[in-house]
């Protein structure tokens, strides 16, 4: 990796690189310029997303794409209700000097799509999720570090609930993103029927290594923020929690628990990062405001009001601003 002389020049090439990214990942993900700009933001500032689709919006190719253009290995691991922990974790087994050897199990891999991971039982899901947060693996007592850069993409269906298991709170707040993928306008969708039904193959560079998006992590926490953005942060998670001093009427009507301190960490990180790929040297509040309904959705609960009168995670965090 090139070091730069100094840390504006570097943000300078962040910006070029991630043009060039979007660029690349346009030749094959039609549309989706703010799905697939949150999930670079996500890379670079060192946490996982949850994207949440219906069906057939190229979730997959999205994830495998962006592997791609990255130069990063790549795994998907379809989640099933018989799914166990070994079966994403690795197991050991015995080899033939009849001495017990680990086998790696696909989370062992740069990018992980966690496809349909509300199909799995807890038991997986919280693997899954504590090899999220660790950063490792433990088998048989043994600790495994898992390679880095280390990203996973967790799929979710929002329609299928019958034989699911939905992620409890506690979980979800370990995704820095929540990003809801909608359809494609009709524009789009013909591009993409016109792209996808021929024979035309679409050959792809690659973009960055691995060791230029690890460097590009460590910029991003070293970007500098003014106070008054990261009281701006802050209080925006801290706005969401109903019952406190702070809370909005909004908030103590319609939500039921609100974001916790992990909220207002992925705030300043994605705000840093939001500001970086734009070219900025230092964010401003309307670099949290971008990145607030990826941060938030997932972090607040309606109360049975909410629903009945179709009061939105969106619509709520909107009144925060």
């Amino acid at each position: 990796m090139t070091k730069y002389k100094s840390d504006v020049e570097a943000i300078d090439a962040l910006a070029k690189s991630y043009k060039d990214l979007s660029a690349e990942i346009g030749k094959v993900i039609i549309g989706q310029e703010e799905t697939v700009k949150s999930v670079i933001i996500s890379l670079f500032a060192g946490g996982h997303s949850l994207l949440v689709g219906v069906p057939g919006l190229a979730k997959t190719l999205l994830v495998s794409t962006i592997a791609e253009v990255l130069d990063l290995d790549f795994k998907r691991i379809q989640f099933t209700p018989d799914l166990m922990p070994t079966d994403i974790l690795g197991s050991e087994i015995l080899g033939e000097d009849r001495k017990f050897q680990f086998t790696k199990g696909p989370l062992f891999s740069n990018i992980v799509l966690a496809d349909e991971i509300n199909r799995t039982p807890p038991k997986t899901q919280a693997a899954l999720l504590e090899a999220m947060q660790e950063r490792s693996v433990t088998v048989s007592g043994v600790k495994h570090i898992l390679p880095k850069p280390f990203f996973v993409l967790a799929t979710q269906n929002p329609i299928e609930q019958e034989g699911t298991y939905p992620l409890p709170e506690a979980q979800l707040d370990r995704f820095m993103f929540n990003i809801k993928l909608d359809y494609p306008s009709y524009e789009e969708e013909l591009q993409v029927v016109r792209g996808t039904t021929t024979q035309q193959k679409i050959e792809l560079n690659n973009i960055l290594t691995g060791d230029e998006i690890l460097y590009y992590q460590e910029l991003i926490r070293k970007v500098p923020i003014s106070d008054n953005v990261l009281e701006y942060a802050v209080g925006l998670a801290t706005k969401t929690r109903p019952g406190t001093k702070r809370a909005t009427d909004t908030v103590n009507n319609y939500i039921s628990w609100g974001a916790g301190p992990r909220a207002s960490q992925y705030l300043v990180l994605g705000a840093k990062c939001h500001a970086a790929i734009s070219g900025k040297y230092s964010p401003d509040i309307e670099d949290v405001q971008a990145v607030a309904n990826y941060v938030l959705r997932h972090r607040i609960v309606r109360n049975y009001k909410a629903e009945a009168e179709g009061m939105t995670e969106e619509k709520v965090i909107e009144t925060l601003f």
